[in-house]
């Protein structure tokens, strides 16, 4: 583990289910600490995962790539499943393509995807009009132009609690990008996330773990289109989408926290009996599942 990591042990009969939370694109693991503390509460062990580039400098993540992102991910997976009789992987933002990656790839490790405020496309209303150009820094990329350019973070920053908001902000200012992350993404990092979310959809298909999709309405970074290309993709195993009235992009911190941990906990609670993970290697494909499809818009009520 990395100094950055961290790993809540599980009690009582929810110990055995191991969750793995992976963070977003310039992210850290400490924005998924209120998660994984409402998790591990209900005994589940949780392991938060950094992903390679992340939690130094620019230029850090600027070295990594895509698949780096996914390896990181990968290698966490086999390190909880030694720990525990079933994981689940959770994830925010790009950390969601990642969580849906794992499940494209094994199905018979993986039991469960936690799909929380998913960025396939960064097509939210507080994107600047500049990034609808966005499909053309692959190629800058290649043709080596705009390595220090970036797509800076813009209010509300995707937090609608203004308290909370003016906190995130002040760390991120301050430079520390284990609290808060880094204060925007590198175009060169972006295009690397096209190549991934690429990947993702054209395999979703292949998914056979339950999916819990959870997205806010008004996220300002990426729009429902994104929860929504889940919920169409993934045509093998049951998914269910919950989307907030009351919050922005990142929903594990935002006003409507307390109902994302509850929900995530429903979740996994109905799993059933532990699944066994099977060998970390083993990416073959699992019996396919029933084809019918579990899809709940349950925005209010919650």
């Amino acid at each position: 583990m990395t100094r950055n990591e961290f790993l809540l042990d599980g009690s009582g009969q929810n110990a055995r289910t191991g969750v793995m939370l992976i963070h977003g694109l310039s992210g850290a693991p400490n924005e998924m600490r209120i998660l994984a503390r409402g998790l591990n509460a209900a005994g589940y062990t949780v392991y938060a995962v950094e992903l390679a580039g992340h939690c130094g400098s620019m230029d850090d993540l600027l070295m990594s790539r895509w698949s780096q992102w996914l390896d990181s991910a990968r290698q966490g997976a086999d390190r909880l499943a030694g720990l525990v009789d079933r994981v689940v992987v959770g994830g925010l933002s790009m950390g969601a393509v990642l969580a849906l990656a794992l499940a494209t790839e094994r199905p018979r490790q993986i039991s469960a995807v936690l799909a929380l405020s998913t960025t396939f496309k960064h097509d939210g209303w507080s994107m600047p009009a500049y990034t609808r150009l966005s499909f053309l820094l692959p190629l800058l990329r290649v043709l080596g132009i705009g390595r220090r350019r970036q797509f800076m973070e813009l209010p509300p920053f995707g937090i609608k609690d203004d308290a909370l908001r003016d906190r995130v902000v002040g760390q991120m200012n301050a430079g520390d990008s284990t609290a808060a992350g880094l204060p925007g993404n590198p175009w060169w990092s972006i295009a690397e996330l096209q190549k991934l979310s690429a990947y993702v959809q054209r395999r979703l298909g292949l998914i056979r773990s339950p999916c819990l999709v959870v997205h806010a309405r008004d996220d300002d970074i990426a729009s429902t289109r994104n929860a929504l290309t889940i919920t169409r993709g993934v045509t093998k195993a049951p998914v269910e989408l919950l989307l907030l009235n009351d919050s922005y992009h990142m929903i594990t911190i935002d006003r409507e926290r307390r109902k994302v941990i509850a929900r995530c906990v429903a979740f996994l609670e109905g799993l059933g009996a532990a699944r066994p993970t099977g060998p970390a290697t083993a990416l073959a494909r699992a019996p396919q599942a029933p084809a019918d499809r579990q899809v709940a818009s349950a925005g209010e009520g919650l």
